[in-house]
């Protein structure tokens, strides 16, 4: 059995820390992932406030406050279909538009990534990515036909015909998150 490499605890891996030692000295993980997706949620609503939609927040956390706990261990499909609710409803010129915000170091999003945990039940939603160079946007439709976006891709939020955004208020909130994500893993 490996032990870990500060107090000789079990764990997984040779030459790796027990779960204790990794969250003392990286902390944890999942709260990490949170912020990161917060920071994200925030910088894209205010861009598109910038760019004078009216937003929504829609996501689980915001539509019905408190679920988050009762679910912890909670099966089945109305709770898959609640945890994956899109963050925003975006609205302008009597259009509106289903938002998930996600946050990839990479620059990698794919199918694999939003089905995971099954089919994902908004068909019309849309996925902006940001990461710490660049603000992109696909639509799950997009992802089901195997496409996805990298970090070469050019599937810029401001070439999106269902916004016709404005190009360079989207670069100056570029700059936004590289100034957030530049040092963050």
């Amino acid at each position: 059995m490996p032990d870990c490499i500060e107090f000789g605890a079990y764990t997984k891996f040779n030459n790796g820390l027990c779960t204790e030692c990794y969250q003392t000295k990286n902390g944890n993980p999942w709260v990490s992932g949170v912020i990161k997706g917060r920071i994200a949620e925030t910088i894209i609503e205010q861009l598109f406030i910038s760019l004078e939609f009216q937003v929504f927040k829609y996501g689980m956390e915001n539509s019905i406050p408190g679920i988050t706990d009762l679910l912890k261990g909670v099966r089945g499909d109305v709770v898959k279909n609640i945890r994956q609710m899109p963050d925003f409803v975006v609205f302008k010129n009597k259009q509106a538009h289903f938002i998930e915000v996600k946050y990839r170091k990479s620059g990698k999003l794919s199918i694999t990534d939003i089905e995971k945990y099954g089919t994902y039940p908004f068909k019309n939603a849309l996925f902006v990515l940001i990461t710490p160079k660049h603000i992109k946007c696909i639509s799950y439709a997009e992802l089901k036909a195997n496409k996805e976006i990298t970090e070469k891709c050019r599937n810029w939020l401001g070439d999106r015909k269902e916004f016709e955004t404005d190009k360079d208020l989207i670069k100056e909130y570029c700059k936004y998150a590289t100034k957030f994500f530049e040092n963050v893993d």
